[in-house]
């Protein structure tokens, strides 16, 4: 197979500079035939661009950055392709003879002006994959732009995104194509030098921040429960919240609670900000609250965080998420709650964060954000099914089986109620671990997929602050976490299990 991309000459980009293009791990040879510019980019805008590397990317070149040297290799042999990929806005020519003609859309529009009108309208764009033979929609996705900076950041997380797509479908692979609503802008758009002025500006601010505070700080909130909870609410409201005190220059994160041979303890990440790297630490809890100090219960040279938990065969076993070290592990543990060894490597080669299992009609499957090298972390979801915790883990037919930024990155344990089942979602589309969601899983197994959010969660009057992305309950034991300012000058006094305070009067949670 031989794919070729249509693209502008006169708009050349870095991403474009490619010879191949992995499908299923397998590199297909990239040709691409250059059109004529048919429509004119926004005035400055590559000197724009310019000054983004600069300032943004530490002097490092991005995909949407100029191709200054055309390779001869990626000059197109008329009527050579099986497959056109065109990312112009232009006709499709009526004597191509490929067998399949793929036109991306963004917001329904072709063409890379459209990616940027919708990322200066204040937004990334949904994407669908058109098959322009036929007219259907192959696949549709709203990629996350959490590591997005600037207006070239945002367009090159687009294209990043945009060819995961195509390769899912070149893979042969059954598409799940969602319903995904397109979010209205924030107005008619800045033009490109007000983005970017502003886009500096607001990076000048978050450096300035960072020399002051710890960021992001997360926080853990816990609270006992004897009624209904957030799951049965589908809000944060009944008793207040309490915030598990953390020394400040490290922060606490992910909360899986587990009672365990008749003790209740709170597992989490812990992240040292002076270091950079995760850990997985645990308290206990007694009826009262928490006992005693938390305590490092795993570390690696690599980070850790999102200690999924999960009980199999009498013993405990537990998935911290590892996606730097590039594959997913079981630990066991050998002593409660202090001893973990690693047992086996579930699946490896790839990114995939916050592993989440779940038991459904006689199978497990391990849910997880997947990321393919490039683009947002929190906006493909890959599923693996096997009979057994240890595997082996076999890939879902349509993997990756979504691609939207609101609904794909688990937040925490699924849940039974009523003989349905749910699952948290983080949701962000107002960055990375904004808002939580939950959604019933309405069709689950390894050839289909499809789930609908019923409730979204965001932090209010009933949890103060600027986050919300895990959630889980043991018994009366509810848990989240959430992120607020915490001032370094602050930073190193540290704070007794004993001075919990409800979220709602604590004013270091107030974002």
């Amino acid at each position: 197979m031989i794919i070729e991309f249509r693209c502008e000459r006169e708009y050349a980009r870095r991403w474009m500079g490619r010879a191949t293009l992995s499908v299923d791990g397998r590199d297909v040879p990239v040709q691409i035939a250059w059109a004529a510019t048919a429509e004119p980019r926004p005035a400055g805008l590559d000197a724009l661009f310019e000054l983004e590397r600069v300032v943004l990317h530490k002097g490092k070149p991005s995909g949407a950055n100029r191709l200054d040297a055309i390779p001869a290799r990626t000059q197109a042999h008329a009527g050579s392709a099986d497959v056109v990929v065109d990312f112009t806005g232009g006709a499709r020519n009526p004597n191509c003879s490929a067998r399949l003609y793929l036109r991306p859309l963004f917001n329904g529009v072709a063409g890379e002006n459209a990616a940027l009108a919708a990322i200066l309208a204040g937004d990334l764009p949904v994407i669908d994959i058109v098959n322009e033979i036929d007219g259907s929609v192959l696949d549709r996705g709203h990629p996350s732009g959490e590591i997005a900076a600037g207006l070239s950041g945002a367009l090159e997380t687009v294209m990043a995104r945009t060819l995961t797509m195509v390769a899912a479908i070149l893979s042969g692979r059954p598409r799940i194509v969602p319903e995904l609503a397109r979010r209205a802008g924030h107005g008619s758009g800045r033009g490109p030098a007000g983005y970017v002025i502003r886009g500096l500006a607001v990076s000048i601010a978050k450096e300035i921040y960072r020399l002051c505070c710890y960021a992001p700080h997360w926080h853990v909130g816990w609270r006992f429960n004897d009624g209904a909870g957030v799951w049965q609410t589908g809000d944060l409201s009944g008793p207040g919240w309490n915030v598990l005190p953390d020394p400040g220059h490290r922060f606490y994160a992910d909360p899986f609670p587990i009672n365990w041979q008749g003790r209740t303890f709170v597992f989490f990440e812990d992240l040292d900000h002076r270091v950079g790297k995760g850990i997985i630490s645990a308290i206990e809890f007694n009826d009262a609250g928490p006992v005693g100090e938390a305590v490092p219960v795993l570390e690696e040279p690599w980070h850790l965080s999102y200690p999924f938990l999960i009980e199999d065969g009498g013993a405990l076993w537990m998935i911290p998420e590892s996606s730097t070290n590039g594959d997913v592990a079981l630990y066991k543990c050998v002593r409660f709650p202090d001893k973990w060894e690693r047992h086996a490597t579930l699946l490896s080669g790839l990114e995939l964060a916050d592993v989440t299992i779940t038991r459904h009609n006689g199978l497990h499957y391990l849910f997880g954000a997947w990321r393919d090298g490039a683009g947002g972390y929190s906006d493909s979801l890959a599923i693996y099914h096997a009979d057994h915790l240890l595997g082996p883990w076999l890939p879902h037919a349509s993997n990756p089986v979504l691609i939207d930024r609101a609904s794909t990155r688990p937040a925490g344990n699924f849940v039974t109620i009523n003989g349905t089942l749910w699952r948290p979602v983080q949701n962000c589309t107002d960055g990375y671990g904004a808002a939580l969601a939950l959604a019933e899983v309405v069709e689950l197994s390894p050839t289909a997929f499809r789930q609908v959010v019923r409730h979204s969660l965001k932090p209010g009057p009933a949890w103060p602050g600027r986050k919300l992305h895990t959630l889980n309950r043991c018994g009366r034991l509810e848990v989240i976490d959430g992120s607020h300012v915490q001032p370094k000058t602050n930073a190193f006094a540290s704070k007794s299990p004993s001075s919990v305070l409800p979220a709602r009067t604590n004013p270091s949670a107030a974002r």
